[in-house]
């Protein structure tokens, strides 16, 4: 968990992060469809599963900028960014329709996320404990997916008492349309450390490392 502390002073976004840390504490979401075709395809080409190759995909693009890597310690009220995050998947309980969370080290291997993201699923699977454990794992970013829909909105309300700076993302079911295949995805990012065109370009980057990914 090694991170480095940013000056305010010379932080580029000085006078943004003061005014929504300070005088207007809040979060900036959006909701975009993104096209999952080539994912899609090369998923079954492949024999793998959609839902790790995305989790990796998003969690490649979440490290690749400072920006969707910051963090707050108000024990020192300090400004940080991490070297990396990781993503905090979850797994649901068709018999209790409970879910417990799933801490997967991110990696850029691609081999070694994927064995590691499905092992650590099949782990969480026997048992039915939430297991939440933010304390230990300050550097972890929530990835939740809701396969139950191909949802048009989502906003989820999160109190930034504490100037929480970890990206939220959820993704729901995708669907077919005019003949491509996409898929509603949610980023949530502290208003503090992103604006709209942070939160925008995390759909633009899934995009370009989709194409790339598939083509290899």
């Amino acid at each position: 968990m090694n991170y480095i502390v940013i000056d305010r002073e010379t932080y580029y976004r000085k006078g943004v992060y003061r005014h929504f840390s300070e005088d207007c504490r809040c979060s900036v979401s959006m909701t975009a469809r993104i096209d999952v075709t080539a994912l899609q395809e090369y998923s079954r080409r492949t024999g793998t599963k959609f839902y790790i190759n995305f989790l990796y995909l998003l969690s490649k693009v979440l490290n690749s900028r400072e920006d969707y890597r910051m963090g707050y310690l108000w024990q020192t009220d300090e400004l940080i960014c991490w070297d990396v995050i990781h993503p905090t998947q979850y797994v649901f309980h068709e018999d209790t329709e409970t879910c417990t969370p799933v801490y997967t080290e991110y990696t850029s291997d691609y081999e070694t996320f994927y064995a590691n993201a499905l092992h650590d699923a099949e782990e969480a699977k026997k048992t039915r404990e939430y297991g939440l454990d933010p304390a230990n794992h300050p550097n972890w970013f929530d990835a939740s997916y809701i396969p139950w829909l191909s949802y048009d909105a989502m906003h989820l309300e999160l109190p930034d008492g504490n100037l929480y700076f970890s990206p939220i993302v959820n993704w729901g079911k995708y669907r077919e349309e005019n003949g491509r295949t996409v898929m509603p995805v949610t980023v949530r990012l502290n208003h503090a450390v992103a604006d709209g065109y942070l939160v925008a370009n995390v759909f633009r980057l899934l995009e370009k490392e989709i194409e790339a990914f598939t083509l290899k």
